[in-house]
């Protein structure tokens, strides 16, 4: 092992770092296809709805495969799953440079469907990432500091969705979509190459113990782990609407900036915008989330269904980057908060399945809402906010009417949604006092000594017990 491995592997704070960074930058080049393809896909066809399949065989599959994903995270070291979605996804990517190429040489018609299959087997790899990087996360970075490396992700994220579509919208008249995977291939093999300067320390051998049972068992550890927690089940269900709303925004946003601009339009917009999302993971980077965690997270989701209200005012590139900007700025403030919570009360030998349970289940709105953009603002909103529609003389009065006044009124719609949906779940004593009943079952110590395991269940009708084996307690 070489010097400068040595030096990351015995400071696990650097090999976050390092494995950060090399994660931004293959964020970006992942941005820049996506939202290169994108445009090229609604250019050829003009249709909403194969805009919107494209991004369903994208995560189909890795949410049907998350719960594997889960097991594999804690069976292996945390930097092994990470890798292998990078080279895995790499190689799915130098498969689409190759039907693109083929297709500019004429060796067949290049077809929008030609990209769901290296879509779908990309996204089987990508789903290691993710909870990969949570578990590791947790095991690298002192319970403390948990809000600001989440903020540091989410900033990551951030950064990506600003830099890249304004790449992509000054690169694709220059090199063209070819020339744009290529660079996508290169962040990749610099993220490959990030990892392996550092190491990650392995869990406790009183942690591993997905090596324990069968992968059917362990796949249903992580779903009993929540199951048996019934604030952790509750805000497990409360994500599935702001997750299905932010598909859709994701999707609606290209058609609704392409109602009154160009391309390059939508490319500012969404640069601009992305901004707020990196001054959202700034913020959280320093500040590291509420001291109230659940509190805090419910008061970021209202404001977040709040801006969606920008929705009803005219379609104006300022108005669509201003409500957009507040918007993505309340992600990486919620997210990283509840991605604070979720780890403070899971042990990290577990973390791997619990966390690719709580994906697959937070994110199955995620392929609905790219099945459901197209026929809502196709079918529905559009045509009742058409100038002879059935709601131009009542919230048209409003919102207006004409192309892309339906997406807008569709948008106060969702934001109506966010909030009720928070304001019920609320309601809930479990969900109010979820931090004081569940203990944390991280130690206060470097998160990469613990050395507890989960026990059986107690008999108190509640949740499992975790016994400590030396020092600590869990939940």
């Amino acid at each position: 092992m070489s010097a400068p491995q040595s030096n990351a592997a015995g400071n696990p704070l650097r090999a976050f770092g390092v494995t950060l960074a090399g994660q931004l930058l293959s964020l970006i080049g992942s941005g820049l296809t996506s939202f290169a393809l994108g445009i090229e896909v609604f250019r050829r066809t003009g249709s909403i709805t194969k805009l919107s399949l494209v991004t369903f065989f994208s995560t189909v599959p890795a949410l049907l495969l998350t719960p594997v994903a889960g097991v594999l995270v804690d069976r292996w070291n945390r930097r092994t799953a990470i890798l292998l979605s990078d080279l895995g996804a790499g190689v799915c990517t130098l498969l689409i440079w190759a039907l693109i190429a083929a297709g500019q040489a004429g060796l067949w018609p290049l077809e929008t469907w030609h990209f769901y299959l290296p879509f779908a087997v990309s996204s089987f790899f990508t789903a290691l990432r993710a909870p990969a990087l949570s578990a590791a996360t947790a095991q690298l970075v002192p319970k403390q500091h948990l809000g600001r490396a989440n903020g540091m992700i989410e900033l990551a994220n951030g950064a990506s969705q600003l830099v890249a579509p304004v790449l992509a919208g000054a690169l694709v008249l220059h090199i063209g979509l070819q020339g744009i995977v290529l660079i996508d291939l290169a962040t990749f093999a610099f993220a490959v190459g990030s990892l392996l300067l550092v190491r990650f320390p392995p869990l406790p051998l009183s942690e591993q113990t997905a090596r324990r049972n069968s992968l059917m068992q362990d796949m249903a550890l992580g779903w009993s782990f929540i199951q048996t927690r019934p604030a952790l089940m509750r805000l497990l269900l409360y994500s599935i609407l702001p997750n299905l709303v932010l598909g859709l925004v994701v999707v609606l946003i290209t058609p609704l900036v392409l109602s009154f601009g160009d391309e390059a339009t939508l490319g500012l917009v969404l640069s601009l915008s992305g901004l707020g999302m990196v001054v959202g993971g700034v913020v959280m980077s320093i500040w590291g989330g509420p001291k109230r965690l659940v509190r805090g997270m419910f008061l970021i989701q209202i404001l977040g269904g709040l801006t969606l209200f920008g929705g009803a005012l005219p379609a104006t590139m300022l108005v669509i980057t201003l409500c957009a900007g507040m918007y993505l700025f309340t992600m990486p403030l919620s997210m990283g908060t509840s991605q604070s919570l979720w780890q403070r009360k899971t042990p990290l030998g577990v973390q791997g399945r619990v966390f690719a349970v709580r994906r697959m289940l937070a994110r199955a709105s995620t392929p609905v809402a790219s099945l459901l953009a197209g026929p809502l603002a196709d079918r529905v909103f559009e045509p009742w906010l058409a100038p002879d529609g059935a709601l131009a003389g009542s919230v048209g009065l409003v919102v207006g009417t004409g192309r892309g006044r339906g997406i807008g009124f569709l948008f106060v719609v969702m934001g109506v949604v966010v909030m009720l949906n928070t304001f019920i779940t609320w309601l809930s004593p479990r969900v109010r006092h979820a931090e004081e009943e569940l203990p944390d079952a991280l130690p206060d110590a470097a998160p990469n000594n613990v050395t507890q395991l989960p026990a059986t269940p107690a008999n108190t009708g509640d949740a499992p017990a975790l016994a400590p084996v030396s020092g600590g307690s869990k939940s």
